[in-house]
């Protein structure tokens, strides 16, 4: 396994990061200790979840199943580098939603981050993720209340999640003031077909030293082979990869990226990965396998060396909208 550090700070993360949405909504609790297993065998150290997971009424149920895994003992927990996010109401469908029990007033974050170690059975996240900006709430009192956590040993650090650029200068620039770390790293989405954040958030996260933390690296099955697995009869007939290919110029952009990579005897989910790990800021791609197979798959791509060739061919494919203000401006 390949490490690196997360952002600025001394940590040591794996360069895959074992997502873990399809927890319990997919992937049953033996099958998901399994690949948990499988995936600290192999020295995947880094573990992301979300106290929403598990969606509906069984909100909370993946981080659930994370902590009887480290119940389990082992040194699972010593071992892993944990991850979790608060923003989203864990009221389930249907219930009555009360006010502040969602974003990141402070009374939120107490509340959710005590819920969720209960649920991951540990005394401490070392990741704390805003799942999402919040209007409403000035950073003065969410660091106020991240300084508490830090205090208590809750959390050690604090990160960010689908936030803009201007959001992430925004945060640290005020921590800086108060001699506070501030964020350490940027999950967002980011893959060979979606790379606007390399026109505002990226560029945000290096300049504070954040770790870039891509979010959904085969743009929903989109950079999978979904074309040879449509022609094989195992393609989902639902979900983005399914809607997006209703347009013609995405198909014909798929086409064009498997018709390349079977030239080179490559699979496309490897190559999308590896992909991710040439990029200047990005730490590394979350991969959530439903399977042990997927998690095989998600581990080949840290041994792909991409030629020079191959990745401007990719770049031709998936031109990307490149930095800002060029992108938009002269």
């Amino acid at each position: 396994m390949k490490y690196t550090q997360l952002g600025r700070t001394g940590l040591k993360v794996s360069r895959l990061v074992l997502g873990t949405m399809n927890f319990g909504p997919q992937t049953d609790e033996p099958t998901s200790h399994g690949i948990l297993d499988a995936a600290l065998s192999a020295g995947l150290n880094f573990v992301d979840t979300a106290n929403v997971y598990g969606w509906g009424e069984n909100k909370g149920r993946t981080e659930e199943i994370v902590g009887t895994w480290f119940a389990q003992g082992g040194g699972r927990r010593d071992k892993t580098v944990l991850a979790t996010k608060v923003y989203g109401n864990m009221a389930g469908d249907g219930a009555t939603v009360w006010p502040n029990h969602d974003r990141l007033s402070a009374v939120n974050i107490r509340r959710a981050v005590d819920a969720s170690l209960k649920r991951l059975q540990t005394d401490y996240i070392d990741i704390y993720q805003f799942h999402h900006i919040d209007r409403h709430t000035p950073f003065e009192e969410i660091w106020q209340a991240i300084d508490v956590l830090v205090q208590q040993g809750k959390i050690l650090y604090a990160a960010s999640s689908n936030f803009p650029g201007y959001k992430i200068a925004q945060a640290n620039e005020l921590a800086k003031a108060h001699g506070r770390v501030g964020l350490v790293s940027e999950q967002c989405l980011y893959n060979l077909a979606e790379r606007r954040a390399e026109m505002e958030v990226i560029p945000a996260a290096q300049e504070y030293g954040l770790g870039v933390i891509p979010w959904s690296p085969l743009h929903g099955g989109l950079l999978g082979g979904v074309l040879k697995k449509e022609s094989e009869g195992k393609r989902r007939k639902d979900g983005r990869s399914a809607s997006a290919l209703e347009r013609t110029e995405v198909r014909e952009q798929v086409k064009a990226y498997e018709d390349l990579l079977d030239k080179h005897g490559l699979e496309p989910g490897e190559v999308a990965l590896a992909w991710l790990l040439t990029r200047p800021g990005v730490t590394g791609p979350i991969v959530g396998p439903r399977t042990q197979e997927q998690l095989d798959s998600a581990l080949r791509a840290l041994e792909l060396e991409l030629s020079e060739e191959l990745l401007a061919s990719l770049d031709e494919i998936f031109p990307g909208s490149g930095p800002s203000p060029e992108a938009f401006a002269w």
